[in-house]
């Protein structure tokens, strides 16, 4: 007896669907290439709240001034005060109130994080394409703007990671398990 059309693709399908599974579990697909240490770390780009992994460099408040103007306040407002971007500035005593404004100065904990977030994803429409100089800049004039920096300040990766942000103390720790837990296998109870 013939097959019909959708038998004979439902057996194609689950012929494929077979055929892959069988071919996960072998230990060499035969596709693509194990990437080089030299790719790896240009994805490996984190920034700790400590500082650990800031790069050499740094960028001066009058610098980040230029750049903010070329690069950021079309979405974000000529001061940082928001438009289509976040507001960047302003909000301190507003966290406990029932309109929370959460800024780089008012809710960021750490001043490194900052660094990490504009090289990781600004400008919006490039992200990544800052040198870390730009970035050091930038972070240094929103800084400015929020009081955290004086006017003649020039950051780098020890500078910046000194800066004691007003929120550090804001937050709690989660007091919630890790994941470090066994399974039980024997005698269970919920």
């Amino acid at each position: 007896m013939p097959m019909s059309k959708l038998e004979t693709s439902a057996a194609l399908l689950l012929a494929a669907v077979i055929s892959s599974a069988a071919h996960a579990e072998s230990s060499k697909y035969g596709i693509g290439r194990l990437a080089t240490d030299r790719e790896v770390a240009g994805w490996d780009i984190d920034i700790g709240r400590d500082g650990r992994g800031l790069p050499p460099g740094g960028g001066s408040v009058q610098d980040g001034r230029k750049l903010f103007e070329e690069k950021c306040a079309s979405c974000h407002g000529e001061k940082a005060e928001g438009g289509i971007g976040d507001r960047l500035v302003g909000g301190q005593g507003t966290l406990t109130s029932a309109k929370p404004v959460k800024t780089v100065g008012s809710f960021w904990p750490y001043a490194p994080t900052l660094f990490d977030y504009i090289r990781r994803a600004m400008p919006m429409n490039a992200p990544q394409s800052l040198s870390n100089q730009e970035v050091y800049a930038l972070s240094a004039y929103i800084l400015n703007l929020n009081g955290l920096v004086p006017d003649n300040a020039t950051l780098d990766a020890k500078s910046l990671a000194e800066i004691k942000m007003p929120n550090r103390d804001g937050f709690v720790p989660d007091p919630r398990p890790d994941v470090k837990n066994e399974a039980c296998s024997k005698d269970c109870k919920n």
